[in-house]
């Protein structure tokens, strides 16, 4: 259970919160949310371990493959290049990696994708002013001068 299991205002609060941020984001934005929410449900499973909570354990493990299985399905390999490929080839990773620390109940192994989608989202946060359409009357969707640098989204990633 999550920590507004306790008081049912709180969490329709926060789901309401929740899709409202959605509904209202562009695409870089999305992409930062579902590797946010990736790496929570990581740290989640990791107490999920120590807690002996296994079927909770793989429940958000399974969720986390989905999330990045969207940010892999979202990538433009045509487009994006070696660079997209790079990417694609590390969420595959990812999922594997989880797929085995699921297995083994492995903490150490979440950290490493947990690192790893750190390190992505960081970089995915420093781009954020190059990708976005200028706050000077851009077109949303219009490319800007340095959209090539990152890995081309044809589509905005889909939660499960």
């Amino acid at each position: 259970m999550n920590g507004y299991a306790h008081n049912p205002k709180l969490a329709v609060y926060q789901a309401v919160s929740a899709h409202g941020a959605v509904a209202g984001a562009d695409p870089h934005s999305l992409v930062l949310m579902l590797l946010d929410a990736a790496v929570e449900r990581i740290t989640t499973a990791r107490g999920c371990i120590e807690r002996g909570e296994i079927a909770r354990k793989a429940k958000l493990l399974h969720s986390c493959v989905n999330i990045i299985a969207e940010l892999r399905g979202s990538l433009d390999l045509a487009k994006g290049g070696e660079l997209a490929q790079n990417l694609s080839d590390l969420y595959e990773y990812m999922v594997r990696q989880l797929m085995l620390a699921n297995a083994k109940s492995d903490a150490r192994l979440m950290s490493g994708v947990a690192g790893l989608l750190g390190e992505i989202r960081s970089a995915w946060f420093a781009i954020g002013a190059q990708v976005r359409p200028a706050a000077s009357g851009a077109a949303p969707g219009a490319p800007t001068a340095m959209a090539s640098t990152a890995p081309a989204v044809t589509r905005p990633p889909q939660t499960r």
